[in-house]
């Protein structure tokens, strides 16, 4: 196994280039999400891999938005989210939530109903967390959204689907 160091600049405390932070973050897998709200403007959803829990007092998951992306004004104002979690086979609607796709499309390519809160639940999601937005911070290019979670349901989906290496990889049990 060969591995690769990157020098560290002479100011400790100065934070490394952002291209070798992309890099040395592509080898960290994540759990690939669609995460969606609804508004009194629709549905609205993307592909996320930045999701993790926070605490399990009250159950509350932190969610990064690019302040970039399409879907930003949208979220902006969300008071309420859905993080769907997915299974292996679904790769193509990842990438179908992480374009520039149109929203109606997006949602057209899966089966979708609500628990609590009222954003759209993907049927077929390896989990869902449905909950309330409550909190927002700010953070370098991205907003992190904390969200309170209220309701829950899962599959016996036998496989995920993570992002490692910048390519959507299945994840088995064995």
């Amino acid at each position: 196994m060969m591995s690769t160091a990157v020098s560290a600049v002479a100011d400790p405390r100065s934070p490394v280039d952002p291209s070798q932070f992309r890099e040395g973050m592509s080898r960290l897998a994540a759990a690939v999400s669609i995460v969606t709200t609804r508004t009194a403007e629709g549905c609205f959803g993307f592909t996320a891999t930045a999701i993790c829990s926070v605490t399990d007092t009250p159950p509350t998951l932190l969610v990064c938005l690019n302040r970039a992306a399409s879907v930003f004004p949208m979220f902006e104002t969300a008071e309420r989210l859905c993080v769907n979690t997915l299974s292996a086979g679904q790769g193509e609607l990842a990438a179908l939530f992480g374009g520039r796709t149109p929203m109606a499309e997006r949602f057209a390519g899966g089966g979708w109903t609500t628990l609590l809160t009222g954003a759209p639940v993907l049927d077929e999601a390896a989990v869902s967390f449905d909950g309330w937005i409550a909190d927002r911070r700010s953070i370098g290019t991205h907003d992190v959204l904390f969200c309170e979670i209220a309701a829950m349901r899962w599959s016996d989906a036998p496989s995920g689907l993570a992002y490692f290496r910048r390519a959507m990889r299945p994840l088995t049990d064995g």
